[in-house]
């Protein structure tokens, strides 16, 4: 099939009319299932059509008349088609604007076979770590990386941007702090967008934000911590080692938010002493996507690592002693600590931290210090050339970034030269303009630059040689393990880059059946428009006339995802689900202020609730009180009743997920929505299960006042191996005026994330899936993805109870198996269940969550009637190895289940010792044998390397023992 023409070779009237006489639709090609298997579902369920099966399981007050006013789906061909159309209204301009965002050069063996390659954005976030070895070296060299050119002891495997990272930093200098003290220190030198994010995140705590000059700030005031920029938003470089020394004298933590590139050159953080660094690793590789994705980086003392925010990748061991990587010190993340989280944190930005990784692998510390080397030494011939020709540069010492003193010149004549060349530089004020040089700039844009800035018309001569405009120095190495020293060539990492893919189980190997996370079809016409450069290479702060294609996609989609959750507004900006939460959680908060309600902070949370909800109402400073669940699985209306009128007073919202994380649609929803708004109070609905009610319901119209919706999740934006993600909230019409702002322009509001629209460059995903689905495909999609959970958790019934159901005995999209007897019958443990359907080529379900003991499976629309019946099999098979142990014949601890998963090595060296045969171990059903996925380790020992912790790429000692 033919994905995208050359525009005019095939206009998008054409490929409209095509259409019609398109033989199969994308939603064809999106919804597993034939119209045949889903007669054959339905049959085994009892029912004659989905229609009938959704009037049955969803509740009729709650369901929508009539369809979704959509445009009409269009074909793949046409989408594309369209959306180039789109696309073609931005203009892509050289950016010199900096801002902590900089072109780059992404490598096209990176660019292809990662950001491009489905083997690495299809993964799932890696909580089962024997079948993610791959991705988790590519974050432990990301961890390197970052520990390296920082100087500090231990990194996260990255956060969302930077001025999020600050946010975060912010918040662990408070909480680790003894001093008692609420005030921050914020250096005037920081990115702006990180300073609205900082008071953003500081107002509901109680923070009180200092904005300051570093150098003249006196310390009279007490502070629990302090942020520098390095190099400093303009460009200048200061030596902070007295500052340092004096915030730990008055008991506080130092902040540092550093370029990475620039720490090739420059004396490391850690050097002068800072507890954190944080920063953007976007320049390695990533391009600029109008603000993202990119990974932040979060690096500190080894002494804070149980406060370090978002994941960490650590070193352990498997069964067979082998060196095994797994996600460390999971109790410090907030499913486990809940409303005691200091973060909510619950994704990372995988992906683009693969991809920086992997660019240090590929350049290795020479290459990246000589980009860096470069681009400083085109940075002082400019600044050099623009002196003789009489500008002053306000910034003594710089790395990259000039702020120009324009004296008596005319910026707007200067500004106009710059619009005639397509260049774009930062506005400071009316007197000095910001230039910032990158990778990507030449001799050529230098000179450009220089003629621009010649308003005489006489070229500057050539500039004299490099001055010394670099202080501090870096001295110590960095990069010296071999994996940054040895794939340089692009036959090597190409090889590398498979052999870690290898290791993954994605989408590309089978369904990842996982509730709540909704792992469907990632369509490769979806994807396809993020790497085209209309996209991919503009500013997040370019002007808004260089960027009406974005602004027109940004408007499609939110009327898009306004029609189908029912709300007035919609948000781009929040770049994760969990910022989504934030954000909503927020506009309740402002709305509350403006009624002069400000007192109403309790936030009514069901026990069921994933635990990003109850650490996101903490940090908007609301008090959680826990609301009970009945047998059933739904909200206990009684105990809410009860907890609402308790707390009328001080009530601001409840939060609820729908379909519940118990996976049934409850029948009380909309008599829960009133019971709060009864009692003053504002309804957040967690978007995590949208996917079980596009076209079917919408919260907006049961009583819902603000919804985030997980992009990555029911709007086919991959997960990237635990990230990018996008969160997007919709609100009520009175809630609009309490959206977040735009974090240069207008925050008043506040900002929840460092670009204005978030993640921009992967809303096209979504925009391509709702444009090719259009509201028939839409509706169709969820009718068959609570086809194929219903019919999947009809098969498994027999052999594990089904925890949960509807009043029709029917779940939603997603079912709870039972697994708790297994425990008392076998000694078989819910990881034994996980870990031997590795063997058959599986990732398991959700694995003891919402409810301890139980898998949660949710199969999407996605996977054909074949698939699910191969997991069904699986489980049944499992269930009767489980029976054997149970009936004495295999014995307890020596069996399939107490030994998986089951590697190859484990196979076929050394003798075999075991009760059962290899073919068992290895090939438990018929598919293993025609493709068999082999697990790269064994069974590994959390414990082991929590107790000994290792976060950065290990010596080969560490692999001898």
């Amino acid at each position: 099939m033919v994905i995208y023409a050359p525009r005019n070779s095939f206009n998008n009237e054409q490929a409209i009319a095509q259409e019609s006489h398109s033989v199969t639709s994308f939603a064809q090609r999106h919804i597993g299932p034939s119209s045949d298997d889903v007669t054959k579902m339905l049959k085994v369920l009892g029912f004659d059509s989905l229609e009938q099966l959704i009037d049955k399981a969803v509740p009729q007050t709650i369901r929508t008349d009539g369809s979704l006013n959509l445009p009409s789906a269009q074909s793949e061909y046409a989408a594309l088609t369209t959306l180039k159309e789109i696309a073609e209204k931005n203009q892509v301009f050289r950016s010199f604007i900096g801002m902590g965002y900089y072109d780059c050069i992404t490598p096209g063996v990176i660019q292809r076979n990662i950001l491009e390659n489905p083997g690495w954005y299809t993964a799932y976030t890696p909580y089962q770590p024997e079948i993610a070895q791959g991705r988790l070296e590519a974050l432990l060299n990301f961890q390197t990386l970052i520990t390296d050119l920082t100087g500090l002891e231990i990194a996260n495997a990255s956060l969302l941007d930077e001025a999020t990272a600050a946010a975060e930093a912010m918040s662990m200098s408070y909480g680790v702090c003894k001093n008692k003290a609420n005030t921050f220190f914020v250096s005037q030198e920081c990115h702006p967008q990180t300073i609205a994010v900082l008071r953003t995140r500081a107002e509901p705590l109680g923070i009180n934000i200092v904005v300051g000059n570093h150098q003249t700030f006196d310390f009279s005031q007490p502070i629990f911590g302090a942020i520098v920029q390095y190099p400093a938003t303009d460009g200048a470089i200061y030596d902070y080692a007295d500052f340092v020394a004096k915030v730990h004298e008055s008991g506080g933590l130092v902040t540092v938010a550093a370029d990475p590139l620039s720490l090739t050159l420059l004396t490391p953080p850690g050097e002068f002493d800072a507890d954190i660094a944080v920063g953007s690793t976007q320049r390695f590789g990533i391009p600029l996507g109008f603000g993202g994705p990119h990974a932040a980086y979060f690096a500190t003392k080894e002494k804070y690592k149980r406060q370090v925010p978002g994941r960490i990748v650590g070193l352990s061991k498997d069964v067979q002693g082998k060196p095994a990587l797994r996600l460390a010190l999971q109790t410090r993340e907030q499913h486990i600590r809940r409303e005691k989280a200091t973060s909510n944190i619950c994704t990372a930005q995988v992906l683009l931290a693969v991809m920086a990784s992997m660019y240090a692998v590929y350049h290795g510390p020479d290459g990246i210090k000589k980009i860096a080397q470069k681009i400083h030494f085109l940075t002082a011939n400019l600044a050099e050339g623009l002196k003789q020709i009489d500008y002053s540069i306000e910034n003594e010492y710089f790395f990259d970034t000039l702020r120009v003193n324009l004296g008596k010149r005319s910026k707007k004549e200067i500004l106009e030269r710059c619009q005639n060349k397509k260049i774009n530089l930062r506005i400071f004020d009316d007197n000095s303009v910001g230039i910032s040089l990158d990778e990507t700039t030449t001799e050529e844009d230098v000179e450009d630059l220089l003629e621009i800035f010649s308003l005489e018309n006489l070229p500057p001569s050539p500039p004299p040689p490099l001055s010394p405009y670099l202080p501090l120095p870096r001295k110590s190495d960095f990069l010296t393990h071999p994996i940054f020293n040895r794939y340089h060539s692009e036959t090597e990492l190409l090889r590398y880059l498979h052999q870690l893919e290898a290791k993954d189980l994605s989408l590309t190997t089978s369904m990842i059946p996982l509730g709540s996370c909704t792992m469907k079809l990632n369509a490769t016409a979806e994807m396809i428009p993020v790497s085209w450069a209309e996209f991919g290479k503009i500013h997040p702060f370019a002007p808004l006339s260089q960027v009406q294609g974005y602004s027109l996609l940004f408007e499609q989609l939110e009327k898009w995802l306004g029609e189908i959750t029912g709300f007035a507004g919609i948000s781009l900006q929040p770049n994760a689900g969990s910022q989504g939460e934030y954000a909503g959680l927020l506009s309740i908060r402002r709305y509350h202020e403006s009624r002069s309600e400000a007192h109403r902070n309790i936030c009514l949370i069901p026990t069921s609730a994933h635990g990003t909800n109850p650490a996101s109402a903490v940090m908007c400073g609301m008090k959680v009180v826990a609301v009970a669940c009945d047998s059933e699985g739904n909200i206990d209306i009684n105990d809410l009743k009860e907890k609402a009128q308790k707390h009328a007073n001080e009530l601001a919202a409840l939060m609820v997920t729908y379909p519940s994380t118990h996976g049934v649609f409850e029948e009380g929803i909309k008599e829960i929505c009133e019971i709060v708004h009864t009692h003053g109070g504002q309804v957040y609905m967690d978007g995590a299960n949208m996917n079980a009610q596009v076209g079917i319901c919408r919260p907006g119209d049961f009583g819902a006042d603000v919804c985030h919706l997980n992009l990555h999740k029911t709007f086919c934006i991959p997960h990237g191996g635990g990230g990018p993600g996008m969160g997007p909230i919709g609100v009520a019409a009175h809630l609009i005026p309490f959206l977040p702002g735009n974090p240069v322009a207008d925050s008043s509001n506040g900002s929840v994330s460092a670009a204005p629209w978030g993640s921009a460059s992967i809303l096209v995903i979504s925009w391509m899936y709702i444009a090719m689905m259009g509201a028939d495909g839409l509706t169709e999609a969820t009718k068959v993805a609570i086809l194929n959970a219903n019919y999947m958790a009809k098969r498994l019934k027999k052999h594990y109870p089904v925890l949960y159901a509807g009043k029709n005995g029917l779940v939603a999209h997603e079912c709870i198996l039972d697994l708790r007897s297994l425990k008392k019958s076998a000694n078989i443990e819910i990881d034994d269940i996980a870990k031997r359907l590795m063997d058959y080529g599986f990732h398991a379900p959700t694995v003891s969550w919402p409810v301890a003991g139980t898998v949660m499976v949710e199969p999407t629309e996605s996977e054909s009637l074949e698939e699910l019946d191969r997991f069904c099999d699986a489980m049944i098979s499992i269930r009767e190895e489980v029976a054997e142990i149970e009936a004495g014949k295999v014995d307890a601890q020596d069996n399939v289940l107490k030994n998986a998963p089951h590697t190859a090595q484990s196979l076929i060296v050394g003798e075999w010792n075991h009760p059962y045969t290899r073919e068992q171990a290895a090939y438990p059903a018929p598919w293993t044998r025609e493709h068999k996925f082999w697990v790269a380790v064994g069974r590994i020992d959390a414990a082991f390397g929590d107790r000994n912790l290792i976060c950065s790429c290990p010596s080969m000692e560490n692999y001898s023992e």
